[in-house]
């Protein structure tokens, strides 16, 4: 059974907080110490995930509480609620914000020898705060009018002089932005990933605004040639109910960058979850993890958000696998979040804003 929790506001400072930048939140369920339910807060917004849970309930017959919300939302409320709080899980996306929710001490390491031998070590926190499920691969999206495939290659030759005034990129305050540079800087060292920052800011098509679907929209409009995307906003367009959006996709190509000899190979996140500091039913949030490795629900948690499954074997959608296949960078996810806030100094030392 999946229930959605509603009722009372959250701590004052809570209120003042959503009052000035956010929109009001569900009030949490009960802390009650059941062996029934887990509670789960979730930055995840996919309808079908309804199936995910009752197929958890049907399974354990324990109950799923949802409290959705944006990640910065439920951080604040794990914030205010500390020892009280009733959240057995996190869940969000991006590697960088787990990170934040584990820095600020909102979730617990666990372990698991289901989830050791079914999620990829660089795709979890090795002290078991979090675990990745799901996984997207951050590429170069280019006009196929434009540019040929054999252009390009890496990230790194993004910043060449060639592509000055061909680059449409998203600012530096978005975390994916901020989760590559951190990658960058630990394959390639702060100094050569601030020359490299400074290349794509200076190789601009415009100033950087919206979200990677912008990025696409304005790709097939002519303001730019190439650009950087997560791929399942390319498959969103690709999917699309709408002629004019599917339009938008079939003038776009893919490139996975860095899949040379000797090359690291494309920069994949995360979305990912960990069981909260102070979970009242530990025992269960465990088991709702252990049943996301779980074949059946690697496949519908990863097709809800057109992003690859973490398990082996496990197929990726039709459409997201017939764009077809890549080397992922193994670095261990959690150095996004270790490195994020350098990345973010870095953009916006050299102008990407």
């Amino acid at each position: 059974m999946r229930r959605y929790l509603r009722g009372l506001p959250i701590l004052a400072l809570a209120a003042l907080v959503a009052a000035a930048t956010l929109t009001p939140l569900a009030a949490p369920p009960t802390r009650a110490q059941s062996t029934g339910e887990v509670n789960l807060y979730s930055a995840r917004h996919y309808d079908t995930d309804q199936s995910l849970y009752d197929g958890f309930t049907a399974q354990t017959g324990i109950a799923v509480n949802i409290v959705q919300a944006s990640e910065d939302q439920l951080v604040e409320r794990l914030r205010n609620e500390g020892a009280n709080s009733p959240a057995d899980i996190f869940l969000t996306v991006d590697a960088g914000r787990l990170w934040r929710a584990q820095e600020a001490g909102l979730l617990q390491g666990i372990r698991s020898d289901v989830l050791a031998a079914r999620i990829p070590a660089n795709l979890s926190e090795p002290e078991g705060h979090w675990f990745g499920f799901a996984q997207r691969a951050r590429v170069i999206a280019y006009a196929k009018d434009r540019v040929s495939p054999a252009q390009l290659s890496t990230y790194e030759a993004l910043a060449d002089p060639a592509w000055q005034g061909r680059v449409l990129v998203r600012s530096s305050s978005n975390v994916y932005n901020q989760s590559l540079v951190g990658a960058l800087i630990e394959a390639n060292g702060l100094e050569a990933t601030e020359r490299w920052a400074q290349g794509i800011a200076n190789n601009l098509a415009r100033n950087p605004q919206g979200g990677d679907t912008d990025q696409l929209l304005a790709l097939a409009a002519g303001e730019g040639d190439v650009a950087l995307t997560n791929m399942y906003y390319y498959v969103r367009l690709l999917k699309s109910a709408k002629p004019e959006e599917r339009a938008v996709a079939e003038q776009i190509g893919i490139f996975f960058p860095n899949q040379g000899a000797g090359e690291r190979g494309t920069h994949v996140n995360v979305s990912g979850a960990g069981v909260t500091a102070n979970s009242p039913n530990r025992a269960n949030a465990i088991a709702f993890l252990e049943y996301l490795s779980s074949d059946a629900a690697q496949l519908s948690f990863a097709s809800a958000s057109n992003e690859y499954p973490v398990v082996e074997g496990v197929a990726a959608d039709p459409v997201l696998a017939g764009l077809g296949q890549f080397r992922p960078d193994p670095i261990n996810a959690r150095i996004f979040g270790a490195n994020n806030q350098l990345a973010l100094l870095t953009m916006n030392k050299v102008g990407w804003r």
